[in-house]
């Protein structure tokens, strides 16, 4: 009897383990994607999205993780994009494959890598924010792509007559001749086709000098020989890498163009890059303007002296401050989800209409998202270099500076 008894007892036991949900079932960890170039020539870029997206997920876990799912952890994942898009396409099918449970991802930087790193992300239903330009990653129809950047094309169509304006305030004049250098990754291609389009005509602008190159560049010397003997009332330099910048803005320097005599007008953040300045020093970088989709800027205060505490970098750039703000959508999503399922993250963010929380790490102020994934209301930003720092001149709403416009003197 008293055997009976026992057994019957763990019979019991085991019947109530049974029905109880099992200890799997209790989230305590939640895994989120950075796939960006770790190595070659943007590995830089890949570096500073690391530390935006490191920032996030220690502020998040810090302040309760994830509340819906009981105070479920964030966790990082990282895969190196590389230097080619096939390195890029590779590591997003590794990331896939290895992990299985992954709820989201961040990436690519270069849209050329994005491009190939959605195809794979997209198969897998696993939603892919992204800060990278080119019109085409939103325009294929895709689910599960979500890009948080004012487009190329949208962004030369805002920022080049803006820049124009500030030329003719500046110097009483409407620059007439303009030159064009770039090279032929996928964000560069969306900057420069609305403006090769009708966009520069439009503005009474005519280009004199049309050169595009392949990365990484072997000699700028030619390309800045048809810059002097044409000599263009501005330069649109549209590199991605910043070995490209550094060489193209040192030959300008040496063929007297530098220091400020020609107003160039750069897109992307590689350009505000603090490696740029240890290169090349505060001089050859004074006036430099770039066109980028987020800076730190007027009400950006707090996050920007976190990082510069924490990470020991010079200033926050686009390519922290957007994978910051990338996180935090996935914090939102998660919350409002209330499961650590890639589909229903997915839902939650097309479904996000929001001016608070990781709205404020965005220019434009609101994450919300439309049927080509992305982000409305986006607005872009101009920083200048002006005493060897990149600061934020336009729009007004976020200038944390005057710009000054460089004194054309070819």
């Amino acid at each position: 009897m008293r055997i009976w008894t026992a057994i019957s007892g763990l019979s019991c036991i085991a019947l109530g383990l049974a029905n109880a949900p099992p200890a799997a079932a209790q989230t305590t960890e939640v895994k989120i994607g950075l796939i960006a170039p770790m190595s070659g020539p943007w590995a830089r870029q890949g570096d500073l999205m690391l530390k935006g997206a490191n920032l996030a997920i220690d502020d998040i876990n810090a302040k309760g993780g994830i509340k819906s799912l009981g105070g479920a952890k964030l966790k990082l994942v990282v895969f190196d994009a590389g230097d080619t898009v096939e390195k890029a396409k590779s590591a997003a099918q590794r990331m896939i494959a290895q992990e299985p449970d992954l709820v989201g991802a961040t990436g690519a930087w270069l849209s050329s890598f994005t491009l190939g790193v959605s195809d794979v992300t997209e198969r897998a239903e696993l939603p892919l924010l992204t800060l990278s330009y080119s019109e085409v990653i939103t325009g294929r129809g895709f689910k599960y792509v979500f890009q948080t950047s004012m487009t190329g094309g949208a962004q030369a169509n805002s920022a080049v007559p803006a820049l124009v304006k500030l030329a003719e305030t500046a110097t009483g004049k409407k620059p007439q001749t303009v030159a064009l250098i770039q090279d032929n990754t996928a964000a560069s291609v969306s900057v420069a086709k609305p403006m090769r389009e009708g966009g520069l005509v439009k503005l009474g602008l005519k280009l004199v000098v049309d050169e595009t190159f392949t990365p990484p560049l072997s000699d700028a010397t030619p390309l800045i020989q048809k810059v002097r003997s044409s000599r263009p009332e501005l330069l649109l330099l549209l590199p991605t890498a910043i070995p490209d910048d550094k060489m193209i803005l040192e030959k300008l320097n040496e063929f007297g163009l530098g220091r400020g005599r020609l107003p160039i007008i750069a897109s992307g953040a590689h350009i505000g890059a603090p490696d740029l300045l240890k290169n090349l020093g505060k001089d050859l970088l004074e006036g430099v303007m770039t066109i980028v989709a987020n800076w730190g800027a007027k009400g950006q205060e707090q996050i920007s002296a976190d990082f510069v505490k924490r990470t020991g970098e010079p200033w926050i750039t686009q390519d922290s401050l957007s994978t910051y703000g990338d996180v935090q959508i996935f914090k939102e999503a998660l919350e409002k989800a209330g499961a650590a399922d890639r589909r229903k993250v997915a839902e939650a963010i097309r479904a996000m209409d929001t001016t608070e929380g990781p709205a404020k790490y965005f220019p434009g102020g609101r994450v919300k998202f439309d049927e080509n994934g992305r982000r409305v209301d986006a607005d872009l930003v101009v920083v200048q270099w002006q005493n060897g720092v990149p600061v934020t001149v336009y729009p007004p709403t976020s200038a944390i500076a005057q710009p000054v416009w460089p004194k054309s003197g070819i």
